[in-house]
């Protein structure tokens, strides 16, 4: 088989879609590298006077600008921050631009010290924050163009699964699960032994593994994805990667551990085995001092620049309905730490000794995870409208102010539903309850309780500031459409 591959090899995969992607990302960080770099020099010197930097070497400050935007362009790029396999998903890509960025900065601050230059602060400062920024932006503008197509058929990326029947099911149920990603598989390869026809769920079974470098040249697929099974050795594995060199087709292995994020799993080979260690996740420490600080400030100027809408509905609450205008009730916060959680009233006074009236009339017994009726007779005229924006959740503000919540994290719960945790479920205590998470921004009330579970144990586990700042950007355009409220 391999000697075939060799003998005549296939043309190489094409990936129309990601040439033309590559393009607009390659052209977009040129764009706002540029607009960062000679914006701060026209910020901070007179473009008609010839600015030099003071120190033993004194190039003008024009050339200076010229030399950072390519600096900053070429690290980019050696920096693999467009490579086909990171874009378009996951906070990943928008961690590596940030990373290349603030590694091009210390080292012009190394070369100018060495250099015995004093480039001005004031530059750096503004074209630092000002380029990540604009490269950050244009990355997301990008995803979501990337986002829409995959959402019309267009672009996906096609794989070849190859690996044991139960585990490419498994497979192929997450990559269902995950629509986002960007990933269509059009074959499937199973051992030798197992049924070389028909079907694993909707993707056909198109040969043996023997067959699966053949397979992929002729499907010309973008990568081939081989899943773990005694059936499919080592050698095995050597062999496709062999027999797929100079195709252009990319060899994914996919670990059986799922749901850890990519900074805490290190790959660590040990004479030739490739070891994979993964951290246990930690819950505590300096990590978590920043986050709490970056929630209280971030709380503090949401609430000052929200200031006039909060007031506005304050006001509209309390003469549309008779009661209070803030709703207090006891949700369980951090290691099952019960605290008074804030919400504009949206509900009539007294609604909650009608809950069992409220179940009667849907048919349920009792309240169940992420239970939430779908026809409340007790939700107020304006409290419907307040839900389906979330802007009832605006209160929870002074929480995280109070250091009881987060602006991200697992929704907290009553009582009632933390008692039917189960030990996965558990997991979702061990951090502080936030504003939105994972669920808010995948569907809200429509995602089940078991993904609802999943989603937030994930993010329990293997959260990042970065994660953080997309799950807020998506959860106000969210918020926005009214996307799966309830």
């Amino acid at each position: 088989m391999a000697g075939e591959a060799s003998a005549a090899p296939a043309p190489a995969a094409l990936h129309p879609w990601w040439h033309g992607y590559l393009t607009r990302l390659v052209v977009t960080d040129v764009v706002a590298v540029g607009v960062a770099v000679f914006g701060a020099y026209v910020v901070r010197f007179d473009p008609a006077g010839g600015a030099t930097v003071d120190g033993r070497l004194s190039p003008s400050y024009l050339l200076v600008s010229v030399l950072i935007m390519w600096l900053w362009v070429f690290a980019l790029v050696a920096g693999r921050t467009q490579d086909r396999r990171l874009v378009g998903s996951g906070p990943e890509e928008y961690q590596r631009v940030a990373s290349v960025t603030w590694r091009v900065f210390a080292a012009i601050a190394i070369l100018a010290y060495l250099l015995r230059m004093e480039i001005g602060r004031g530059y750096l400062a503004i074209a630092f924050p000002l380029g990540l920024v604009l490269l950050l932006v244009g990355r997301f503008v990008w995803r979501q163009w990337l986002h829409r197509a995959w959402a019309r058929g267009d672009g996906w990326k096609r794989i070849l699964v190859v690996g044991h029947r139960g585990k490419v099911e498994m497979l192929l149920a997450d990559l269902a699960r995950r629509p986002g990603a960007g990933y269509r598989a059009v074959g499937v390869c199973l051992p030798a032994g197992e049924a070389a026809d028909g079907r694993v769920g909707d993707v056909p079974v198109i040969g043996a593994v023997e067959q699966a470098a053949a397979m992929a040249r002729e499907l010309r697929v973008d990568a081939v994805a081989v899943v773990g099974s005694d059936k499919v050795t080592t050698h095995t594995v050597r062999q496709l990667g062999w027999d797929l060199e100079g195709s252009g087709i990319d060899l994914a292995l996919a670990m059986s551990l799922t749901d850890v994020a990519g900074p805490r799993v290190i790959m660590q080979p040990v004479s030739g085995l490739p070891l994979v260690y993964v951290d246990e996740p930690r819950f505590t420490g300096p990590k978590y001092l920043l986050k709490s600080v970056v929630d209280w400030v971030s709380a503090l100027l949401i609430t000052a620049v929200l200031s006039p809408l909060l007031l506005a509905i304050a006001v509209t609450v309390k003469m549309s309905s008779a009661g209070p205008v803030l709703y207090r009730q006891s949700r369980v916060g951090v290691n099952g730490k019960a605290f008074q959680m804030l919400k504009f009233r949206s509900m009539v006074v007294g609604a909650h000794e009608r809950l069992a009236e409220v179940l009667a009339a849907e048919g349920v017994e009792e309240v169940g995870l992420f239970y939430k009726p779908k026809n409340d007779p007790r939700v107020t005229r304006v409290g419907r409208v307040l839900r389906r924006y979330s802007l009832d959740e605006l209160p929870q503000l002074l929480n995280v102010l109070r250091g009881e919540m987060s602006l991200v994290g697992p929704r907290p719960q009553i009582d009632a539903e933390v008692a039917q945790y189960d030990r996965h479920a558990g997991r979702r205590l061990l951090v502080k309850p936030g504003m939105t998470g994972l669920w808010q921004i995948s569907g809200r009330n429509d995602v089940s309780p078991e993904e609802g579970i999943r989603m937030d144990v994930y993010y329990v586990e293997n959260w990042s500031l970065f994660g953080d700042a997309i799950i807020l950007a998506r959860t106000a355009r969210v918020l926005l459409s009214g996307e799966g409220a309830r």
